[in-house]
């Protein structure tokens, strides 16, 4: 794939080329960190930091370690000549280029928060600095490279970690099984992910709140960046068809065709797209008609409607009895029946359910499962498909996240930095000074700005790379383990739910 044939030399932004330039005489260290400054989602005020391990390995262990293996005068020659394509005479030279090649590593040391930690917004989720006087400028040179690799995952992990909490919220409050959550959210963002790498990396930080995907891509990419052996299952899918499976069937013979997927998965889930022609056919017509077959499978027939409006078609529009009036999951009970909890709520036979896949957002998938508790049905009636729509209408500046130095050391003396533009509303301010990420009484992170010597060992932010290594790594399980911690501690400051069961 491309992480195989990039350059790392290149993986920055064309401007920072000649910063080691530019900096004052005498800088031989710079210190940076990366923090989510702010929130453009009302009520979410803690980003899931993820992906950072996965940056580490990708580009500072594999991708250096190619630039470190290669013969160091083919390495100059080819820096040399793509910095006078881009930049014209090339006056930035390649010597330290050649200096870093002969060090033999990458002089960095990074601190982290474990990955799984809610970090409240404006709190560093790590940072970075050299460790070797004369290669100062390695610290924001990396600066491109690790954002894009930080943002979009730990945005994606908040993303579904939000919308586990409010399905975990809504199964409680209708007497729902908790553990049916871990496959309530299913990823279905792969084709509309901006790449493959962006699709997997994205579909992992799902997979941090939820166990049903058919992001397959996101699989690999666990395994390759976050190892274990604890044997957790990581992703899990059903057999389901899609539309040209149901077109080749055609419109007269669509009943033929639900009858031979019977025959097909005598047992087991299997989902069925079924608004190809006419969906409300399909629920009075069809599905009745196979009433007896499939009540008596040793499974369940999963019902995928995917257009329309996911909360009329699901919960219906109320003005009338028709088809369309009672909705998808109305009609199931009417068709298929089933149980009553002991929260009172109904819950459908669990030979027959629903799974919506198409433009589903925490706004629906909350609209949705408030409507189905008002018709008396228990939340997880419903599955949600949770696509692109989702995962990829955001930005870098959903939580403002952004990598910026606060430190220098000039002619040996410490510097504390920071920005504070005056056109700017305060989202832009950076701290100033080391920094130390410690809790308060209740438990919450916060950053301490200046930190001295003893506030920096007791950081929360701990040393997990440095010089060419990892010092520390951890497997998908334990990140997801401490992210079901961290969603425990958050309830309990703010009364809000935990997720108490494992998404295995």
């Amino acid at each position: 794939m491309f992480r195989n044939t990039v350059d790392p030399l290149f993986l920055t932004d064309a401007y920072k080329l000649d910063h080691r330039r530019q900096y004052p005489a005498g800088t031989t260290r710079v210190y940076s960190n990366l923090t989510h400054r702010g929130s453009r989602i009302p009520g979410v005020e803690h980003v899931v930091h993820f992906g950072l391990q996965a940056f580490i390995s990708d580009v500072l262990e594999d991708a250096f370690g190619r630039f470190f293996a290669a013969d160091a005068d083919r390495v100059c020659a080819e820096y040399e000549r793509r910095v006078t394509a881009i930049l014209g005479p090339n006056v930035i030279g390649s010597a330290h280029i050649r200096a870093l090649h002969a060090l033999g590593y990458l002089p960095l040391s990074i601190r982290s928060l474990p990955e799984g930690t809610l970090a409240p917004v404006k709190v560093p989720v790590l940072t970075v600095e050299n460790t070797h006087p004369e290669f100062f400028w390695l610290t924001n040179y990396i600066e491109t490279a690790l954002s894009a690799a930080i943002w979009q995952p730990s945005t994606s992990a908040t993303t579904a970690w939000r919308l586990r909490t409010l399905l975990t919220e809504r199964a409680r409050a209708t007497g729902a099984p908790i553990e049916a959550v871990d496959f309530q959210g299913h990823d279905f963002s792969f084709r509309g992910m901006p790449g493959i790498e962006a699709a997997a990396a994205s579909g992992a930080g799902h997979l941090l709140s939820f166990t049903g995907s058919d992001s397959l891509a996101s699989e690999d990419w666990i395994r390759y960046f976050y190892p274990d052996d604890s044997g957790e299952t990581l992703l899990a899918s059903v057999a389901a068809t899609e539309h040209s499976v149901m077109c080749a069937g055609t419109r007269e013979s669509e009943d033929e065709t639900y009858a031979r997927l019977l025959e097909l998965y005598p047992s087991g889930i299997v989902s069925v797209v079924s608004d190809t022609f006419d969906l409300w056919r399909v629920l009075t017509h069809t599905l009745p008609g196979l009433r007896e077959r499939i009540l008596g499978r040793d499974g369940t027939l999963v019902v995928r409607p995917d257009s329309g409006d996911p909360e009329t078609i699901l919960c219906g529009t109320g003005a009338d009895d028709s088809p369309a009036g009672l909705g998808v999951v109305r009609l199931l009970w009417n068709a298929f029946g089933g149980t009553v909890n002991a929260a009172g709520y109904r819950v459908l036979d669990p030979h027959i359910g629903v799974i919506y896949g198409d433009s589903i957002t925490y706004d629906r998938a909350d609209a949705i499962t408030a409507r189905l508790a008002g018709m008396g049905f228990a939340s997880t009636a419903v599955v949600f498909g949770v696509g692109s729509y989702t995962y990829q209408y955001v930005t870098r500046d959903t939580f403002a996240s952004a990598m910026k130095a606060t430190y220098v050391e000039v002619d040996g003396a410490g510097r504390d930095i920071f920005k504070d533009p005056a056109t700017d509303s305060g989202t832009k301010r950076s701290a100033r000074g080391r920094l130390s990420v410690l809790r308060d009484d209740a438990g919450e992170l916060y950053v301490q700005q200046r930190a001295t010597p003893e506030q920096e060992a007791a950081s929360e932010l701990t040393e997990v790379w440095r010089d060419g290594g990892f010092l520390r790594r951890e497997g998908f399980a334990a990140v997801r383990a401490r992210l079901r911690s961290e969603t425990q501690r958050h309830a309990a400051r703010t009364g809000g739910p935990a997720i108490t069961t494992a998404a295995v």
